[in-house]
C-alpha cells in the first residue's frame, strides 16, 4: 500500500465516520496530540473536537464531495455541507496533517458569515439550572 493510499483510507474513514455520527470511529483516526482550527472554534484534543458533533449533525441534510487530494502525510477535502439552517449549503475545505497513521491536525476553512446570527442566538439562549 502506498503512503497516499494509507492517507486516503485514514482521512476518508474519519470523514465518513464523522458525518454518520460515529464518534468512536472518527476518534480512532485522531492522534492523542491533535489540534483543530476553524473560523468558529478550535480544540487541542480529539474529545473537545468531537464534543459538538451530535448537535451539528442534527442540522446536516447531506454532504457532496467535490475534490479529494492525498499526499504522503497530508490531505485536502473540498465538499458542500447541506444544512437545514439559514446558512443553507456551506462550501468547505478541510486540510489534514498525519503522522504515524493518525490525523494530527485539521484546519477547516469556510465562510462563517452565515453562521454568526445563529451563533449569537445560541450564546444568548437561557441555560437550565
Amino acid at each position: 500500500m502506498t503512503p497516499e493510499t494509507q492517507t486516503r483510507q485514514i482521512v476518508r474513514g474519519y470523514h465518513e465516520a464523522r458525518f454518520r455520527g460515529d464518534v468512536p470511529g472518527a476518534a480512532a483516526r485522531l492522534a492523542g496530540a491533535f489540534t483543530f482550527r476553524s473560523p468558529l472554534m478550535s480544540s487541542t484534543d480529539p474529545t473537545g473536537h468531537l464534543a459538538g458533533l451530535a448537535g451539528f449533525l442534527q442540522v446536516v441534510t447531506g454532504v457532496d464531495m467535490i475534490s479529494e487530494l492525498y499526499g504522503e502525510s497530508e490531505a485536502t477535502l473540498v465538499y458542500d455541507v447541506h444544512t437545514a439552517t439559514p446558512a443553507g449549503t456551506q462550501r468547505t475545505a478541510e486540510h489534514f496533517r498525519l503522522d504515524g497513521g493518525k490525523i494530527t491536525s485539521i484546519t477547516l476553512i469556510f465562510d462563517a458569515t452565515p453562521w454568526q446570527p445563529m451563533r449569537a442566538m445560541v450564546d444568548q439562549a437561557p441555560t437550565g439550572g
